[in-house]
C-alpha cells in the first residue's frame, strides 16, 4: 500500500495538504487538490479507494504464495482466487517460491512488507512449525494443501488418501492384481497419503503390498520417464499402474509407446489431478479429479472472512472424484 508520504513527494505538496485534500477540506487550493489526486492515480490507486484504505488501515490486497506461476494446477488455483477476491474489490498479489524454501520465505516477507490484508499460502518447502509461526503473525492466513492440527481451522486440503484408494480400487475392480504405483516425491505428505490409499485398496482386495512395485517419480519429464522405464524393466508382468499425478501418466504413455504396449489394452493407467492433458491424450486418461477450482474459491472466501472478521463455513477437506475415461481395460 502507498503512503501519504509517497503521495506528498510525488505531488510536491506537504503531507498535511494530502490529508486535507483526501478529507475534502475547503482550505485546499484546487491546483494542490489536483496534484494530490493525480499523484495517487500515478501510483496505481483510485483516490476514493486510497482514502478508504487509509481510513481502515487496509491495503485492499491479498498476498498469495504458490510453487510456480504456470502449470495445470497453479494456473486455475490463482485464477479462481483472483476472480473471487476481485468481486470484493480486493487485488491479489501473487509470488512464486519456485520449489525453494529460501524463496518461499523471501516471498512471504515481500508480501508482508506490502502490508497485504491477508495471505493464501501453498507451500511445499516450509515445515508445519514455520507455517504455524506465519499464521500466528498474520492472523488472516489460509494454508492450502496441508493439514496442520494446530491451525486446522485455516487449512484447506484434499483427501489424498481417498484419491489414492479410488484410483487403485478402480484398477482392482477391473481384474488387475499386479498393480504398480509411481509416486510423487515421497518427502511430500500428499504423495505419502496417496500411497496409503493405494495400500488400503490392496488390503481390501486381500492383495499383499509389494514394495518392488513402487517407484518414486520426479517433477521433471525426464525423471518421470526414467521412473516408468525402471518400473517396467523391473517386472514385465505389471498390468496396471497408478500414477500419482497426470504428468507421470503422460510419461508412462510415452514409455509404453516405446515398448509397443497399448494403453487400455496391454496395460491400464490411472492418473491423479484431471488436468487439461488428461482429456486430450489418446486414449483419454482415467484419473482422479483434484478440485483445484473449488480450492481457489474456498481459499479466497476463507481469507476474506478472516479479514472482515466474519463467519464463513469453510470447506476444509475437499473430496476427490474418479473420472472414468478410456485408459483402463478389463483384465
Amino acid at each position: 500500500m502507498i503512503t501519504i508520504k509517497e503521495v506528498s513527494e510525488l505531488a510536491q505538496v506537504s503531507q498535511s495538504t494530502v490529508s486535507r485534500a483526501l478529507n475534502e477540506h475547503p482550505t485546499v487550493k484546487e491546483a494542490n487538490r489536483k496534484k494530490v489526486f493525480d499523484a495517487i492515480e500515478q501510483l496505481g490507486y483510485k483516490p476514493n479507494a486510497f482514502a478508504q484504505a487509509l481510513a481502515s488501515s487496509r491495503s485492499n490486497s491479498v498476498g498469495m504464495l504458490v510453487g510456480s506461476l504456470d502449470g495445470p494446477f497453479y494456473g486455475p488455483l490463482m485464477h479462481m482466487a483472483e476472480d473471487t477476491v476481485r468481486k470484493s474489490n480486493i487485488h491479489l498479489i501473487v509470488t512464486s517460491g519456485q520449489e525453494s524454501k529460501t524463496k518461499e520465505l523471501d516471498s512471504i516477507r515481500f508480501l508482508q512488507s506490502k502490508q497485504v490484508d491477508g495471505l493464501i499460502i501453498h507451500s511445499d518447502q516450509l515445515t508445519d512449525d514455520e507455517l504455524i509461526q506465519i499464521a500466528q503473525k498474520s492472523e488472516s492466513t489460509i494454508i492450502l494443501n496441508r493439514y496442520i492440527p494446530e491451525i486446522s481451522d485455516r487449512c484447506i486440503y484434499i483427501d489424498n488418501e481417498l484419491g489414492g484408494y479410488l484410483a487403485t480400487k478402480h484398477l482392482l475392480e477391473h481384474g488387475h492384481t499386479k498393480v504398480a504405483c509411481i509416486t510423487g516425491q515421497m518427502s511430500k505428505v500428499d504423495s505419502r497419503d496417496r500411497l496409503q490409499g493405494y495400500r488400503n485398496a490392496l488390503a481390501e482386495f486381500s492383495i499383499r503390498y509389494d514394495a518392488s512395485l513402487i517407484v518414486e517419480g520426479r517433477f521433471d519429464h525426464q525423471g518421470n520417464h526414467e521412473a516408468a522405464r525402471r518400473l517396467l524393466d523391473r517386472d514385465p508382468e505389471i498390468s496396471a499402474i497408478f500414477c500419482q499425478n497426470d504428468n507421470i501418466a503422460l510419461a508412462v504413455y510415452d514409455v509404453a509407446s516405446e515398448r509397443h504396449l497399448k494403453i487400455g489394452e496391454d496395460i491400464a493407467v490411472v492418473g491423479f489431478d484431471n488436468d487439461t492433458h488428461s482429456q486430450h491424450i489418446r486414449p483419454r486418461l482415467t484419473t482422479v479429479n483434484f478440485p483445484v477450482h473449488e480450492m481457489g474459491v474456498e481459499a479466497a472466501k476463507g481469507v476474506l472472512s478472516l479479514i472482515n472478521k466474519q463467519t464463513y463455513p469453510l470447506k476444509h477437506k475437499l473430496t476427490p472424484e474418479l473420472v472414468i475415461r478410456d485408459s483402463v481395460n478389463q483384465k
